[in-house]
């Protein structure tokens, strides 16, 4: 996939991504989240006081994937380093973001109160390496 091919890929749809971060003890944790691509960076919400939460805030690293699980198979992985934000205001503009795309136009305000508030995380990631794979079976 091109770079345009690939970001069409990851906005199409409602699409999860699988986030890998690493726990304290060395061990992996891989969520789905959802998520929306703001410029060039993926972004999602999650707990502060979550294991990703509490993870994100030790080791930046992440790699996130987003697959299609049709065949003939595609995904698209990227891996960067996370950067947090409880900023209200920006919280509340990507979480609305976030529901829209997931829960639908009529729900993304709604989706967006209930999630910018204390207690959770804005994260961007920044790619720093992305590899797209389109018709894997094909």
């Amino acid at each position: 996939m091109s770079a345009d091919e690939a970001r069409d890929f990851l906005t199409y749809g409602t699409r999860t991504a699988k986030l890998a971060t690493t726990r304290l003890d060395g061990r992996p944790h891989v969520v789905p989240v959802w998520f929306v691509v703001d410029g060039e960076d993926v972004v999602f919400m999650t707990g502060a006081s979550s294991v990703k939460g509490r993870a994100l805030r030790r080791d930046p690293h992440v790699c996130l994937c987003v697959d299609d699980e049709n065949p003939p198979f595609s995904y698209v992985m990227v891996e960067g380093q996370a950067s947090v934000t409880e900023d209200g205001g920006e919280m509340l503009r990507m979480a609305t973001a976030i529901g829209r795309r997931y829960m639908g136009a009529q729900r993304g305000e709604e989706f967006g109160r209930r999630n910018a508030v204390p207690g959770e995380l804005l994260v961007r990631v920044r790619p720093e390496h992305v590899r797209a794979e389109a018709e894997i079976a094909g």
